[in-house]
């Protein structure tokens, strides 16, 4: 392990306390149970003589041990498990005392050795932090489990004491430069992948779902003139710094593309979140199409930037309230070409 980061037994306290947390997320006291027990019990194999000859059978013999002292067969399986996935293409664990306890061990491992500057570089990864970052990755996509990336990382932390580097951003950083090459292999294109990561979502147990929706996004005849509007909202409002936070007031419209297109965001923006907050993705996305003729009317007879301020302000607010409509899902404007 690493000397700075104290002994095994301190090692057993914190990856209890992550696990715990973990468990009583997933599955509440019972399941917060049974990944503190798994924990407690996880590295107790270190201290065997056949480990210690045959390092590859570590949790293997802890499985064995458990059940000849007469824990369950889900404890038992929880610290065989912990390990995993050891290396690319192998198993998750088999049971959700072992999720918690997996993620927990090599969330632990991420943010000690974050914590005091043991980061990899170039090909050098002493102590296997990518292969740790993919495994943590791979559990929250592959079941599913709806649970907060930065709120994961952040647990970690807490369970080092004071004065332990708090280096949160650093691991999300390289976990999402992980995730981005994970999702990659999975077959989903650079501009497909760009599009869902940009909007640092928190849980990635839905980004397969998102990647689905953007790719049959993309197949839509109005996709590339929405993705070019959507990058040209976004290009024109981070250049202002006047944007409203309120939406646009209907007073105000001075063209008839401008109620146009507010019309068209009430209407395919509220079609767009119903769909959203069903989990729909596809149809989310899908729902943005009514939006490209009014968009396009919109930027032919419309001056953003007018002279009168409260016209431009309100015509800022119109296009925040479309950048919003336009991005729960992915980041459209990473498709433009």
């Amino acid at each position: 392990y690493h000397g700075k980061l104290g002994t095994q037994g301190e090692r057993t306290g914190r990856v209890r306390r992550i696990a715990r947390e973990i468990g009583q997320r997933l599955g509440g006291a019972a399941l917060a149970a049974a990944a503190d027990r798994a924990a407690l019990l996880a590295k107790a194999d270190l201290l065997t003589d056949m480990v210690g000859e045959f390092p590859e059978l570590q949790g293997v013999m802890g499985g064995y041990y458990a059940r000849h002292d007469g824990e369950t067969e889900a404890i038992a399986f929880a610290i065989e498990d912990h390990y995993r996935p050891r290396f690319a293409g192998d198993e998750l664990p088999r049971n959700p005392a072992g999720v918690a306890v997996a993620l927990a061990d090599k969330l632990e491992t991420l943010a000690g050795l974050f914590g005091i500057g043991q980061l990899p570089t170039g090909d050098k990864d002493p102590f296997a932090l990518r292969r740790h970052a993919l495994g943590v990755i791979r559990m929250l996509v592959e079941r599913g489990l709806p649970l907060s990336v930065p709120e994961l990382v952040a647990v970690a932390f807490r369970a080092f004491p004071d004065g332990h580097g708090q280096a949160q951003a650093e691991v999300l950083h390289f976990m999402h430069e992980r995730l981005t090459g994970y999702l990659r292999e999975q077959g989903f294109s650079a501009q497909e992948v760009d599009a869902v990561v940009a909007l640092r979502p928190d849980s990635w147990a839905e980004l397969p779902q998102r990647l689905a929706a953007v790719r049959a996004f993309a197949s839509l005849p109005e996709a590339e003139a929405l993705a070019a509007a959507n990058k040209r909202v976004g290009n024109i409002l981070r250049k202002s710094d006047e944007v409203p936070d309120t939406g646009a007031q209907a007073a105000l419209f001075a063209e008839p593309a401008e109620r146009a297109l507010a019309e068209a965001i009430g209407d395919a923006g509220a079609a767009a979140d119903r769909a959203f907050e069903a989990g729909d993705y596809a149809a989310s996305l899908q729902a943005l199409a009514a939006l490209k003729s009014p968009v396009d009317a919109f930027f032919d007879a419309v001056m953003v930037n007018a002279d009168d301020p409260a016209l431009r302000r309100n015509r800022l607010a119109l296009l925040n309230g479309l950048h919003r409509a336009m991005n729960r899902v992915a980041d459209l404007s990473r498709l433009a070409s």
